[in-house]
């Protein structure tokens, strides 16, 4: 293609002819894009992971950005950077450690450096390293000029002058042009990585469609980011990751807020209900408002509430009037939402509760992972008050796993908690989007006629599948139908208000009885060996990725070990025990103090090994591997 260059090689047209470049073919490739919150590395980083999935890479990706609107300009505190892991074969996690660092900043170089294996490739926008940014962040000296990178394959680019020398005729100012430089890192590892480059640019002219100067002007930067691999001496190789073998179908590259989003549109199609998402803006969970919003044509009704006491309510009155409620939250709002949920209880109805788990207690980490709600979802109401609960293991199995928390919803008449997390509702990975007529026949029959096991000819509100122990669902307004729920005891069958001993006897265990007799499938155990692992890896969320990642590294050491995974927390699988008692060991790794490990020592009477991380940040295979190396090797000396 034919190009115009000025002479630091900064094209103001189209993408340069190729220059004779060595290039080297990778299987995998982790890089991570670091900076400013306010530079545009959220933005950088999903257009990177955008071409990647277009490609036809397999992938896995980490955003990791700042709690505040605008954090402090410069300083480590205020980094935001973006990890995307794409690989020629299936892969489970976003990566350990970034094979290549790109630092907008002299914090951001701090503040990653630490995970950047020696011998990694760092780019560095050499235009920031000044006295003052250096001094913000506590370097004495610049490391560009000492010895700080010599472990490092070191790259300097001045990509804010480069990026104002390819802006120059647009007539944008100085600090607006400059805003540009991350299209110029985005462009610059496009090239080095054989990327696809008109899904960017066109993406760009989508997004600024309403200033298409910035449009052209974030076109022209990107360009000149490639140009500049093209044209200067500095990079002598690229680098080439085929496409991965996945099964044959159509893919996307989806969020776990995103497929959670889905999910329960696809679940409103196959009940045939409307759906009302009554909810409150909460970090990370309000991608999930942002996206349904946007699908009224498929039924679906949001409604931001002030509080999330009034969005769980609005989302509670709707599954009282027949359609499915649905609230979305954190851990800070489900302490809120509890009285609600205790009331869905009481009046069992199908309710949908959406926590994207975060760093606690309180406001705590607001952008940051953890998996630290487990017994708040179990527990964290008054009385008697049980509740099915759901865990995805990675964003694309949040689509199924909304699927299957309506399904429990409106086959048990129950509010049902979804247990996500930051890490699978930021991260990103291909989905296998899927037939709809695979998907589960959702429908519901309401009350149409009297039930009463008398002549009264009256309709009486807790008569029970005896099946599902689920009671009848009877739209208000239904002829003959008229009946009172309410947060009341409630008599069995008649539901009439009831004080009686005995009465409330009864109807707790039938609460609790219709939970524990939740269908949920079998627990599945990964074991290549046959049978001859004597330790087990067994896991809840997201620590699905680092734990499958850490088992396969093992295994390739010699070591025999084997793997499952829970998505039913409440009830768990019926096997569960007998697996638990057929292995020597039980290492349950999470990401908080020991709450899942707490819970099968109580019902299995196990004494797992729970290893843990409060870290906000999620586990390492590396991590995981060492730990499960150790355990295997106490185990088969004890066994000598």
């Amino acid at each position: 293609m034919s190009t115009s260059a000025n002479g630091n090689g900064a094209g103001h047209g189209s993408l340069a002819a190729t220059r004779p470049t060595e290039v080297s073919k990778l299987d995998r490739v982790v890089i991570r894009f670091a900076g400013d919150s306010g530079d545009g590395m959220q933005l950088t980083g999903d257009r990177f992971t955008s071409e990647a999935a277009a490609f036809g890479n397999d992938l896995s990706t980490m955003p990791n950005f700042p709690a505040e609107i605008r954090a402090p300009q410069g300083t480590i505190p205020g980094v935001s950077s973006f990890q995307v892991h794409f690989a020629d074969y299936d892969i489970l996690t976003p990566g350990d450690r970034p094979d290549v660092l790109v630092a907008m900043n002299p914090a951001a170089l701090k503040a990653n450096l630490g995970d950047v294996p020696q011998g990694g490739t760092i780019i560095l926008n050499t235009d920031e390293f000044v006295k003052r940014n250096l001094t913000k962040v506590g370097y004495a000296t610049d490391p560009l000029e000492d010895d700080t990178l010599s472990a490092y394959q070191v790259h300097r680019v001045a990509m804010s002058t480069l990026t104002q020398g390819a802006l120059a005729e647009t007539g944008l100012g100085k600090k607006d042009a400059e805003r540009c430089k991350n299209m110029f890192a985005l462009g610059l590892l496009s090239w080095m990585y054989h990327r696809p480059t008109e899904g960017t640019e066109r993406f760009l002219r989508e997004k600024f469609a309403k200033k298409p100067e910035i449009a052209e002007a974030n076109i022209l930067a990107f360009r000149a980011g490639w140009n500049y691999g093209e044209t200067t001496e500095s990079f002598a190789t690229t680098f080439e990751v085929a496409p991965a073998k996945l099964a044959p179908g159509t893919y996307r590259q989806i969020t776990g807020n995103t497929a959670l989003a889905y999910g329960i549109v696809a679940a409103g199609q196959r009940s045939g209900l409307q759906i009302l998402l009554g909810t409150y803006p909460i970090t990370p969970a309000s991608d999930i408002l942002h996206e349904l919003s946007r699908h009224k044509n498929f039924g679906i009704i949001t409604f931001q509430a002030e509080d999330e006491i009034a969005g769980i309510g609005a989302a509670l009155g709707a599954s009282y009037g027949g359609a499915l409620g649905v609230t979305s939250t954190s851990g800070p709002g489900v302490a809120l939402k509890s009285e609600t949920i205790g009331l869905g209880v009481m009046v069992e109805l199908p309710l949908v509760v959406i926590d994207v788990q975060r760093g606690g207690p309180s406001t705590g980490l607001p952008t940051k992972t953890e998996q630290a709600d487990l017994l708040q979802a179990m527990f964290g109401r008054n009385g008697e008050s049980p509740v099915p609960i759901v865990a995805p293991l990675s964003p694309a199995d949040c689509f199924d796993a909304a699927i299957e928390a309506t399904r429990i919803a409106l086959t048990y008449r129950t509010p049902v908690l979804l247990l996500s997390d930051g890490a699978i509702a930021n991260g990103s990975e291909p989905w296998l989007i899927p037939d709809v007529d695979t998907l589960p026949d959702l429908r519901v029959q309401f009350a149409s006629e009297p039930n009463a096991d008398n002549d009264s000819g009256e309709f009486w509100p807790y008569v029970r599948d005896p099946e599902t122990l689920a009671r009848a669902w009877a739209v208000p307004g239904t002829p003959g139908l008229q009946h009172r729920i309410g947060g009341l005891e409630k008599a069995d069958k008649t539901g009439h208000i009831s004080y009686d001993p005995a009465n409330h006897d009864t109807m707790v265990r039938l609460r609790q009885a219709k939970i524990d007799g939740i269908d949920v499938p079998d627990l599945l155990v990964d074991d290549p060996s046959g049978g001859k692992a004597r330790v087990l890896a067994l896991g809840w969320g997201s620590s699905f990725g680092p734990i499958g990642a850490a088992c396969r590294r093992v295994r390739k050491l010699g070591m025999p070990i084997a793997q499952a995974h829970l998505r039913h927390l409440n009830p768990l699988p019926g096997n569960l025990g007998d697996i638990l008692r057929s292995y020597d060991k039980v290492v349950v790794p999470e990401m908080n103090l020991g709450q899942l490990a707490l819970l099968l020592r109580a019902k299995y009477l196990v004494d797992v090994h729970s290893h843990t991380k409060v870290a906000g940040m999620a586990f390492k295979a590396e991590e995981l591997q060492n730990v499960f190396s150790e355990i295997i090797t106490s185990v088969t000396e004890a066994a000598k």
